[in-house]
């Protein structure tokens, strides 16, 4: 029997706000989905809500052996509740305080009396408009921007799904103020003078003030408080800080849907930097995060990302991933993506094929998401 594989999309609300995650469990037995659940417990993403859903099969009995954290939603889709045992299983949950959300919804589906669903998911395709939903109507298989524009004009509070990540047009000139964040990442790579970059930092407050709020984040996990750029060279050195001011040119954006973007950034390159502990020298972890994270810069910062690695100094692996999809960083970054919009079969496949196991591959996506959740971008 194969593993039970999890998928993540983040759910966005009508101001493309990530306000939760959806994780799917790909498997025909809720006993193996509550399995690989526990086995992630660990690094459980405990900022916001979490949508739980099974594909392959119906929740029952079996997912109550899973330790369940206390920021989970349980999805039931609306064809299952025709089965009494689901219906009395969902009736539980919602006794138990667990809340509902419903898989499948179509508007005018006569929905269990009693059994309150906070949320609704609707394909917007097949359902584009959903007024006086019965809960709050959150739409599913979304091409791009435009769709989640329409959706939510036609009833939808919300989108599930990376759709954010399609359908914006690039320019062909850098933004000044992102030019800037650009000048201080040169000076880091060229091992200048501390006071030099802290200069060049100070030419922007909110670089100084954004630099220290990550690096005091909890992901970041340092045992004291981190109070000016001189403190962390001295705590952290150089070399790890170009990790953490590569941070702030991804969160440069002005776009609505930038924190988003910026979440999906960096989960790539912290999913990427957990895997290559397998593949690669510990020196060349944070490149495989920076490789990661730069991989939306195009999108995030509104231009062609050939436009912007012309003005920085980047190891030549790093650009060949992101420019050429090649190079010894490549195949974890096509792992990374592929496990955001690519088939269930195409992800197992790729994993398999580096020799990572799906229970590897779970843990890896799910620490990546709880570790871009701790940032909080929003």
């Amino acid at each position: 029997m194969n593993p039970a594989l999890i998928r993540r999309e983040p759910v966005l609300n009508r101001q493309q706000t990530i306000t939760a995650s959806r994780l799917t469990v790909h498997t025909d037995s809720a006993k193996l989905a509550a399995e690989a659940l526990d086995a992630v417990v660990d690094v459980w993403p405990t900022t916001r809500s979490v949508f739980v859903g099974l594909a392959g099969c119906v929740p029952d009995r079996d997912l109550l052996e899973w330790d369940a954290p206390d920021n989970i939603l349980i999805e039931f889709p609306a064809a299952a509740l025709t089965s009494p045992t689901t219906l009395e299983f969902a009736t539980e949950l919602s006794g138990a305080g667990v809340p509902l959300c419903l898989d499948g919804y179509e508007p005018g589906l006569a929905l269990p009396t009693g059994l309150p669903f906070r949320f609704l998911l609707a394909d917007a395709t097949a359902n584009p408009r959903v007024m006086g939903a019965p809960g709050i109507p959150i739409a599913t298989a979304l091409p791009d921007l435009t769709a989640f524009v329409q959706a939510t004009a036609s009833g939808y509070d919300g989108a599930s799904g990376w759709f954010f990540l399609h359908g914006r047009m690039p320019s062909d000139k850098l933004n000044p103020s992102h030019a800037q964040i650009v000048r201080v990442l040169n000076l880091v790579r060229r091992n200048a003078e501390t006071k030099d970059i802290e200069i060049a930092l100070k030419q922007d407050v909110t670089l100084s003030y954004k630099l220290l709020r990550y690096i005091n984040s909890v992901g970041f996990g340092l045992s004291c408080e981190i109070e000016s750029f001189r403190h962390a060279v001295a705590i952290l050195g150089l070399d790890k800080l170009n990790k953490w001011l590569s941070l702030l040119l991804v969160t440069a954006s002005k776009d609505p849907a930038a924190p988003a973007l910026m979440q999906a950034s960096v989960a790539r390159g912290r999913f990427m930097e957990i895997l290559g502990k397998d593949f690669f020298e510990k020196s060349a972890l944070d490149n495989l995060f920076i490789t990661g994270a730069f991989s939306l810069l195009g999108t995030l910062l509104g231009t062609h990302t050939e436009t912007i690695l012309q003005e920085m100094h980047l190891p030549e692996p790093i650009v060949d991933a992101l420019l050429n999809r090649s190079g010894a960083y490549a195949t974890l970054l096509d792992l990374a993506l592929a496990c955001e919009e690519e088939s269930s079969a195409t992800v197992a496949e790729k994993a398999e094929a580096l020799g990572i196991s799906i229970p590897k591959l779970n843990h890896a996506q799910i620490e990546a998401l709880a570790f871009a959740d701790s940032l909080q971008f929003n």
